[in-house]
């Protein structure tokens, strides 16, 4: 008798994997008020997509998934850089990263 683990496909695992690494990170967007944590769920969703679309780049045999993988972190990477120094500058002059401290930041 074949259990359904031995029935269930490799591609499933990795959508599982994704689906709760961007739950997690939507999650941490919507619940923290630190800003630097919030950069960091972003970019953990952001990976959870990367790993599938390698994943069914991997499955349906092209690269072409993985070269636009590739790009996405190479705009992920700046972003981070450019988020990190913002959030840097503003702790400096605010003393500060709380959401809700910078959002009367308005004009």
């Amino acid at each position: 008798m074949n259990t359904v683990v031995e029935q269930a496909n490799p591609q499933n695992w990795y959508l599982l994997l994704s689906t709760i690494l961007f739950s997690i990170g939507v999650m941490g967007v919507l619940m923290r008020r630190n800003a630097l944590i919030i950069l960091m769920c972003v970019e953990l969703m952001l990976n959870s997509v990367n790993l599938l679309l390698v994943s069914f780049s991997a499955y349906a045999g092209n690269t072409d998934g993985q070269v636009f993988v590739f790009f996405i972190m190479v705009v992920a990477a700046a972003e981070v850089a450019v988020g990190l120094a913002l959030l840097v500058s503003i702790y400096r002059n605010i003393g500060t990263t709380d959401i809700d401290v910078l959002s009367k930041l308005k004009w």
